[in-house]
This record gives structure tokens, C-alpha cells and sequence, in this order.
């Protein structure tokens, strides 16, 4: 059977990723991706090996358009400036993008070489934006982990629904970051 006209695997990671952010990453299957699609699931074999090849299709396209959100919001800033940038670029990002979100937090199986080549790139984007805090490369990665957790359990938390007091949440977000900084900062100092 030849691959229907139009159907490619950039079609089918853009279509996967849509319903991956409307209706849960759960939601997406083969079959629900194919009536998506309006083919039968066994058409999508021409394309992509099965679910897990088309999640790791996706996690890569997640990562990229994060990667690409983070940088563009950084710009050439590094230190607090940039962090701020970036924080609400990350929260932005997983409000707009909950799916494929929650893709780019899996660790990238090292089969993965531009999934693994993308989170190095995020971990050092992260890595170059601290760089004015003096750490060494340990607590380098320490506060990377810090920060990404930081940013990680406020999407997490609002993606569920878990803030129901009405005070604004990016004002909670940079009131964290500020401190989180202000202890980095006093390290430095030390």
C-alpha cells in the first residue's frame, strides 16, 4: 500500500502534537491519530514504526520548539535578567504546549542522538544563563536541576489545577525566582 498523498511524518508529528496539547498526551494513540487524520492506523506504519517511535518523534519536536521559546526570550542576556526571560518563557510554554510538554521532561534514550543533542542543548542554555553566578560545573548542574524543578513544579502544579487562590500566579513565580537567585548570588559572594 502506498502512503496517502500529503500524509508525511511531518504531518503526522504536527497532527500528533495537536492532540497531544487539546486533549492529553494519553489521547494520543494510533487510531485516534489516524480518524484525526482521516486514514486507517495501518497507514501510519509507512510513516512512523508504531507509538513509541511516534512519542519520540514528538519529544523531539517538544524539545525543539522549547528550546527555541527559551533562546528567543533570552536573547544575549545571561544572569537574573535572563532567568526571568526564560521562567516565563518555560511557564508559557507548558500552558500553551501541555502535551508536548510533558515529552520533553523524559530523560532521552541514547538511541535518541538529536533528542540527547537537544536536552544537552537546553541543560546548557540553562548552564550559560547561571554562568554569571560563579558556580563550579557540579553546582552548575545542581542549580540547573534546582531551577528546572522550580519552573517544572509550578507548570505542574497549575497544568492540574492545583492553585485556587486568587493571586496571580507569575507573581508567585517571580517572587521564587528572586530568592532562589538571591541564594545563588550570596554563594557567590562567599
Amino acid at each position: 500500500m502506498s502512503p496517502r498523498a500529503g500524509l508525511d511524518l511531518n504531518v503526522i508529528i504536527m497532527q500528533a502534537a495537536e492532540l497531544a496539547d487539546s486533549e492529553g498526551l494519553e489521547s494520543v494513540t494510533l487510531a485516534s491519530l489516524a480518524k484525526k487524520l482521516g486514514v486507517r492506523s495501518p497507514s501510519l506504519y509507512n510513516h512512523v514504526e508504531g507509538l513509541p517511535a511516534l512519542r519520540s518523534h514528538l519529544a523531539v519536536y517538544g524539545l525543539q520548539l522549547l528550546n527555541e521559546a527559551l533562546s528567543h526570550a533570552a536573547g544575549d542576556a545571561i544572569g537574573y535578567e535572563a532567568v526571568v526571560r526564560i521562567a516565563s518563557a518555560y511557564t508559557g510554554f507548558a500552558r500553551a504546549h501541555p502535551g508536548l510538554y510533558e515529552l520533553t521532561l523524559r530523560a532521552p534514550s541514547l538511541d535518541n542522538k538529536e533528542h540527547e543533542r537537544l536536552a544537552d542543548k537546553l541543560v546548557n542554555m540553562f548552564l550559560n544563563i547561571l554562568s554569571p553566578y560563579g558556580l563550579s560545573e557540579e553546582e552548575g548542574i545542581h542549580a540547573v536541576r534546582g531551577l528546572r524543578s522550580l519552573l517544572h513544579g509550578f507548570a505542574s502544579i497549575e497544568g492540574h489545577g492545583g492553585f485556587g487562590i486568587p493571586i496571580d500566579i507569575d507573581k508567585s513565580v517571580a517572587f521564587v525566582l528572586h530568592r532562589f537567585l538571591a541564594g545563588l548570588e550570596k554563594k557567590k559572594g562567599s
